[in-house]
């Protein structure tokens, strides 16, 4: 048996015990936890061993086989290995790994394919779109010129007429699709026809969805997009950090963009973690998860329309749901809160043409990545739904409120512990 050096917890109790606390605090919230965000899930013990492995020593700033640094020989083989499981799980012509966030390649992305100040039509913020879709918090809305395409206000969904309209109107350079909170199946295809219509790029943020790409349950935009941008971590199940595939022909400006341009060495601790993920990605148990993730989410969408939340757009096709609050009486800000307080982890999330602030919000985002990866089918979905039903409609002010809120919590505790992913010698070696 070959032996590792890699994570010590007993070294790390015995010289920083204040670390150690947060980090067995860490594992017990996500035990105990029952985790709704759309964007987390639970990486695999073996993710979890390359990400603290003796690669974090590395710097390898450039590519394999021109790096600036010595002794890059297995900092190479890990990045190949990354780069080629990508570009064999989605069929892409390249893939760049080396990005540090979705955020980091979107950035890239925009070097490569648009000067500063040129139109770029992508979704707006309100309606479901990303920081890095035009924002004017953003480096997206700062050194760029964003057009925002809404939903339609009937039906909530992408309205692909206003699309072309503000492309004929507006001639952008950079096209984007994907979001952040949109339900449903996003149609590459048209993108593709406007984009080309125009004489833009198009850009395919699938932060969010990429997981389920690679599991075969949703449409890929590979064979549409000029470039796709991703996290590795949300459905996909990797480490924290970002990838981009795109066209042969892109493949150097994509690449220029990422080092030198916008970051310096990789994480190679974090593409060795990727490469573990990517090659996880392409079993069959992970598309059975992936299929699993959107019956769960869509389940979890049925369920909580009987709590009296109604799913926006009337359901979802991913992984994702977002609800309307507002027949609850309860504001998007108070459910976060109130859910916290019983150990459901969600967050509160703008809607469409939502009268309310980003700040409280009319509306909450839910997730099944997390509860898929731990096992949970749609009977779970139907029980997680009362809960959050029971939990956003306890006033936190009263002390029956109060009690309340502790009895759904054990409940919530009891249920969890049902579905452990992680056991405590599989992280802390």
């Amino acid at each position: 048996m070959r032996t590792f050096w890699g994570p010590d917890f007993g070294a790390l109790e015995r010289d920083d015990p204040e670390i150690a606390d947060v980090l067995l605090d860490e594992l017990a919230r996500q035990r105990d936890t029952l985790t709704l965000i759309a964007s987390e899930s639970f990486t695999s013990p073996a993710v979890l061993a390359a990400l603290g492995s003796t690669l974090a020593n590395k710097y390898a700033e450039g590519y394999p086989g021109h790096r600036y640094y010595g002794g890059c020989a297995q900092a190479d083989r890990a990045e190949e290995l990354a780069v080629e499981r990508a570009r064999e799980l989605f069929g892409a012509d390249h893939a760049n790994v080396q990005p540090h966030s979705g955020a980091s390649a979107n950035l890239a992305a925009y070097a490569a394919l648009a000067e500063p100040g040129d139109p770029v039509l992508a979704m707006g913020l309100p309606h479901g779109g990303h920081l890095t879709h035009g924002s004017r918090a953003n480096f997206s809305g700062k050194w760029f010129h964003p057009i925002a395409y809404r939903v339609a206000p009937d039906t909530e969904l992408i309205d692909y007429d206003e699309v072309r309209d503000l492309a004929l109107a507006h001639r952008p350079k950079l096209i984007i699709c994907g979001a952040t909170s949109y339900p449903r199946l996003i149609d590459f295809a048209r993108f593709r026809e406007i984009a080309d219509e125009v004489g833009a790029y198009l850009l395919v943020d699938a932060a969010h969805f990429i997981g389920l790409v690679a599991g075969r349950a949703v449409p890929s935009p590979v064979p549409y997009a000029d470039v796709v941008t991703c996290t590795t971590h949300k459905a996909l199940r990797g480490p924290r950090g970002g990838m981009i595939l795109c066209r042969e022909e892109l493949a150097q400006r994509v690449d220029k963009a990422v080092f030198p341009f916008a970051q310096g060495g990789p994480m190679m601790h974090a593409v060795a973690a990727k490469a573990v993920a990517l090659r996880e990605a392409g079993t069959p148990a992970f598309q059975e998860y992936a299929h699993q993730t959107v019956r769960n989410a869509q389940a979890l969408a049925s369920w909580l329309t009987a709590e009296g939340m109604r799913p926006v757009t009337g359901g979802t096709d991913t992984h994702l749901a977002l609800l309307d609050l507002r027949e609850v009486g309860v504001s998007g800000r108070e459910a976060e809160a109130r859910c916290a307080a019983a150990g459901i982890a969600l967050n509160k999330n703008v809607i469409p043409y939502d009268p309310e602030k980003p700040a409280v919000a009319s509306g909450i985002r839910v997730g099944a990545p997390s509860v898929t990866s731990q096992g949970m089918r749609e009977d779970e979905m139907r029980r997680i739904a009362e809960l959050i039903g029971l939990a956003v409609r306890c006033d936190p002010q009263t002390a029956a409120g109060t009690s309340r809120l502790a009895g759904i919590g054990e409940e919530v505790t009891g249920l969890v512990r049902r579905f452990p992913f992680y056991q405590e010698q599989e992280v802390l070696a």
